[in-house]
């Protein structure tokens, strides 16, 4: 299958309703509105495809850059390739949930992931820190610096609360993510979670909104979900 052919299939899948959500969240034109499950058949035809993902990615149109992440072939990527991408994501949907998710593929993935976090834009600050969120729920815990993970639970503590908006998100999540499926840290994300507290974000409205790590990180043990692993990062 060749762009034309595949972006012709995606506009078919597109749904007003799904569309209006999407724009809800910061997707703008051009997008057709496809539920990411509706996007299964079409990958089972294509698989991976890193030529296309590139031509897909570059439509600047959302569901075709979403289904870029999908076929995308991270094993072929360079922190090159990703520094393009994570340029071109224009809002969290893209970044954190495409580029990030995309990334902890790969070998690299930590080493990007450290840099994005040390700048100051708030969509890549926020996609390093995704990234972590999804390895930590996905690898062994030896394959982490126990070390590292507390510098960085010590980071958020001392500036989750100060931190752009998108990036809020993503710390609070890291916190989450560290205690349930990090279990060597439990405890200090517990801690590092009771001491940050509800975390107001700003989401363009009147009303605010408040995360909460520590309540979730409860819930979670509640549940009996701790030490919790992803099979697969990408569905």
């Amino acid at each position: 299958m060749n762009l034309e052919t595949v972006m012709q299939e995606l506009e078919a899948l597109g749904k007003e309703r799904t569309k209006k959500i999407y724009q809800s969240n910061g997707a703008h034109e051009p997008l057709f509105g496809v539920a990411t499950g509706q996007m299964k058949p079409l990958f089972r035809k294509i698989k991976r495809n890193q030529p296309l993902a590139e031509q897909l990615y570059a439509t600047g149109n959302y569901d075709a850059m979403y289904f870029a992440g999908v076929i995308a072939d991270p094993k072929v990527m360079t922190e090159a390739d990703f520094e393009r991408w994570i340029d071109g994501a224009y809002f969290y949907m893209i970044s954190d949930f495409v580029v990030a998710v995309t990334l902890a593929e790969t070998d690299i993935a930590q080493e990007v992931a450290d840099e994005w976090i040390a700048s100051d834009i708030d969509l890549k600050m926020s996609a390093g820190w995704s990234c972590y969120c999804w390895l930590l729920g996905n690898r062994p815990d030896s394959e982490f610096s126990e070390g590292k993970i507390v510098d960085m639970l010590e980071h958020v503590k001392n500036t989750i609360h100060d931190a752009p908006e998108r990036t809020k998100y993503s710390m609070n999540t890291f916190i989450y993510t560290v205690g349930v499926s990090y279990l060597p840290l439990y405890d200090k994300a517990v801690e590092i979670a009771r001491t940050v507290g509800p975390v107001e974000v700003n989401r363009g409205t009147t009303k605010s909104k408040f995360l909460n790590a520590s309540v979730n990180i409860q819930k979670a043990a509640d549940k009996g979900q701790l030490g919790f692993k992803r099979k697969y990062v990408r569905c």
